[in-house]
């Protein structure tokens, strides 16, 4: 992967202070957020004149347009995909992400700090031992999993999680070795402990990704806070960015500000307010999308080094209804979302599809809704959208994770106390 040093912009001292979220903002804009006064006015559609975008509600801020076109309200598409959903197991505690396993089972975090393994049939096996203590409280808690490029042979098991710590809280990352037998994880240890330590229950991130250069990616929230969310764009701290690590922890000796005085080496990106969905395309390219705050959630194709704004830049706005001060939707030198949201849809969750079950669906990426409880699906053409389709919206349920299986099925998992894992697969 070739890098590309740029250096992160400095916040200026009023812009800390000023750019102060509502403390108890949720990942996902509640209903009441959404005033029926809101003016009607629509950012311009950048497509032909019969096309008709999915969004047709009034945006949160009807005054932000586009940097380019086609960059929020697409043209709807219509995959005329015929396909099936068959619940394989119920009554999973709030999980967080599932990881489909080589012999057909699934890998599945629970947020209260529970590791099961469910079989094909849908049994849901005892908590596995030897997980990490966790911070289960507010966003925090067992987050994802992801397994070693050679998890066939070394049966290694990547995880983010929230660790307690004194002072706070913070995502941290560990490696442990599934037992045989799949009820243990061995030689344990953690591998990543983000900095700084701080003391709330929002914005920990955070998805795991192995990317085609075997390297590790571990993406992060900025905490919320008015303390905080300026470290986006500090670069001393592992808030608001995007991390590259060895699967041993180590930091790559290509990585971006390797050497950069003041700099912390695991940083790959800047500049991001929450990323809960991050992908690798066929051609090998890192996507994430990030909560924005009130509007705003972004597409963003990650390159080393590079800034991507937050809270400088954002389509969106305060939870309170306010302008966030200091920020605009452009700034020279930081990156522009290749696209956003607005109203949001609370993304969780991405899977670029690769397989065979599904043609009409080779290369679109497909992303979990928490507040609009749907799965996403985008047509992706070079480095721009151009296509929209929402599925399972009829199930209305919250969509935490999405992962394509070895058979070519897409694999979901809804956000619920008693949740389901479900298979998308071709109708027979």
């Amino acid at each position: 992967m070739q890098t590309r040093v740029a250096l992160a912009l400095p916040v200026l001292a009023g812009l800390m202070a000023a750019c102060a979220p509502r403390t108890d903002a949720p990942d996902t804009a509640p209903a009441e957020t959404q005033p029926a006064e809101t003016p009607a006015t629509q950012p311009p559609v950048a497509q032909s004149a019969d096309c008709t975008p999915l969004e047709t509600r009034p945006a949160n801020t009807p005054s932000n347009q586009p940097a380019f076109a086609g960059q929020t309200r697409v043209c709807g598409v219509n995959s005329n995909v015929a396909y099936d959903v068959a619940v394989v197991a119920r009554g999973l505690q709030k999980p967080w992400s599932v990881e489909p396993l080589p012999d057909g089972r699934f890998l599945v975090t629970e947020k209260a700090g529970q590791m099961r393994i469910v079989s094909a049939a849908g049994q849901v096996g005892a908590p596995i031992t030897g997980v990490t203590p966790v911070d289960p409280r507010g966003q925090g808690g067992l987050l994802d999993a992801a397994l070693s490029p050679r998890f066939a042979t070394d049966r290694t098991v990547f995880w983010s999680f929230t660790e307690p710590r004194d002072g706070g809280n913070g995502t941290s990352v560990a490696r442990g070795v599934l037992s045989a037998d799949g009820s243990r994880l061995e030689q344990v240890r953690v591998i990543l402990r983000t900095q700084p330590t701080y003391a709330n229950n929002m914005h920990f991130g955070s998805r795991l990704a192995f990317g085609p250069d075997g390297m590790l990616y571990v993406t992060m929230g900025e905490r919320s806070d008015p303390q905080t969310r300026p470290q986006a764009q500090q670069m001393g701290s592992h808030l608001g960015k995007v991390l590259r690590i060895n699967p041993d922890g180590s930091v790559p000796r290509d990585n971006p500000f390797v050497g950069q005085s003041g700099a912390l080496p695991e940083i790959f990106s800047t500049g991001h307010r929450n990323i809960q969905s991050a992908a690798f395309d066929g051609q090998g390219r890192f996507w994430i999308v990030e909560h924005g705050p009130r509007g705003g959630d972004e597409l963003n194709l990650v390159q080393a080094g590079k800034n991507y704004g937050w809270p400088i830049t954002t389509y969106g706005m305060e939870y309170s209804g306010q302008a966030i001060a200091g920020a605009s939707t452009q700034r020279a030198g930081l990156e522009q979302p290749v696209y956003y949201w607005d109203p949001v849809i609370a993304p969780s969750g991405a899977q670029f599809y690769t397989g065979t079950a599904f043609p009409g669906w080779r290369g679109s990426l497909f992303i979990g809704g928490l507040r609009e409880m749907r799965l996403v699906r985008l047509v992706i053409q070079g480095d721009r959208v151009t296509g929209e389709e929402h599925l399972l919206t009829d199930r209305r349920k919250r969509i935490r994770d999405v992962r394509q299986g070895p058979d070519g099925a897409l694999y979901v998992i809804t956000d619920e106390d008693s949740a389901e894992l479900w298979r998308i697969a071709p109708r027979s």
